[in-house]
């Protein structure tokens, strides 16, 4: 198998997200990053659920957190009768698909087939582990070989020399985009939103993007129309954990107002993903609410006195009407017509 995760940044590595070994599965806690480079080693499944619960890891982190953590599901049982051993699977990939609710669905995919993975080795009397372990790694290699057409198809409509913003950290789309920027001498300076409040944007985006050699700059989230008006940007782009039909998209809190700003700026909004072809319009999509505290605390030092309330939604949605295009491995679509995406056969994705 070739690796599609050639000259990517640290961060993107496939070790470097979550990796099973062992009886363990070993998550770099992006919580941290880069300040410390640490792991949270998980002995569980239930402890890879939590891990996904608290964002050790986040964006596309988990998809491959979730088959590492059913290899581990499967080695906790091993050994035991193979009917005790499907039920114990079966719980698991419930357990891990509904670690955060926004994203189950696509969670349950990946789940759902490690559990079918697991089942066809038991049948035949093979080791499940070692199976949905090497699915796991299929899988993970598919995705970024999916997000490197996604990312090439957001090169041809970025410019070849220009400014482009960015919300939260895409994961894969950065690290292929801009591979492929890279790749093709584009002349990017990157301004990468600093997406409270974990800093994802701060902390991971303007990592990897430095870490391939861009002029990278970071923003704090209310300095998006000063740098709009003043510094000229071309294009803001960022990737969306639900895409529905109806073009709505799902995306870290503070994603519609950059779109609205852009619109008023006339600065073109590309959403970057595979759209959900469970997910019909806005009410299908259900917005995770987080633990207050996080807003009203960073990394353990509080901001506020001990009365004052926080609310934090963990993403919101942009309507089509704010989105120039969805780019996809297919193309770019309008968001009003996301329906012919599904009219070619896909392939899988999750």
């Amino acid at each position: 198998m070739k690796r599609a995760d050639y000259d990517l940044p640290f961060l993107l590595t496939y070790e470097n997200v979550a990796w099973y070994d062992n009886g363990k599965v070993r998550i770099l806690d992006r919580r941290v990053y880069p300040t410390e480079i640490s792991f949270v080693e998980c002995t569980s499944h239930k402890e890879v659920a939590q891990a996904i619960t608290d964002m050790v890891t986040q964006s596309a982190g988990p998809y491959t957190a979730a088959g590492m953590g059913m290899a581990l599901a499967a080695y906790e049982v091993k050994g035991k009768p193979e009917q005790e051993q499907l039920a114990f699977l079966k719980t698991a990939a419930e357990t891990i698909a509904y670690a955060r609710p926004t994203t189950a669905n696509r969670m349950g995919k990946i789940t759902q087939q490690c559990l079918k993975v697991g089942q066809e080795a038991l049948a035949m009397g093979k080791d499940p582990i070692e199976a949905i372990f090497l699915s796991t790694v299929e899988s993970l290699n598919r995705r970024y070989t999916i997000m490197d057409k996604v990312g090439q198809h957001l090169l041809s409509v970025a410019p070849k020399k220009g400014k482009v913003l960015t919300q939260c950290f895409g994961e894969t789309i950065i690290g292929t985009f801009f591979r492929a920027a890279k790749a093709n001498n584009y002349d990017l300076q990157v301004y990468c939103a600093e997406t409270r409040p974990y800093l994802q944007g701060a902390r991971l985006t303007s990592s990897c993007v430095a870490e391939l050699g861009f002029d990278t700059t970071v923003i704090t989230d209310n300095m998006v129309a000063y740098v709009m008006e003043t510094k000229g940007i071309d294009l803001f782009t960022s990737a969306a954990d639900s895409i529905a039909r109806d073009g709505h998209i799902a995306n870290k809190i503070g994603t519609n107002q950059i779109a609205l700003i852009g619109q008023n700026y006339q600065v073109p909004y590309f959403v970057t993903g595979i759209p959900d072809s469970d997910k019909f319009g806005r009410q299908d999509i259900i917005i995770e609410e987080r633990d207050p505290k996080q807003v009203l605390e960073y990394r353990g030092i509080p901001n506020t006195l001990p009365e004052v309330k926080g609310i934090y939604p963990s993403f919101d949605i942009t309507p089509p009407s704010r989105i120039s295009g969805i780019v996809t491995d297919k193309g770019v679509f309008s968001p009003y017509d996301l329906d012919t995406y599904f009219l070619e056969e896909q392939t899988r994705f999750y």
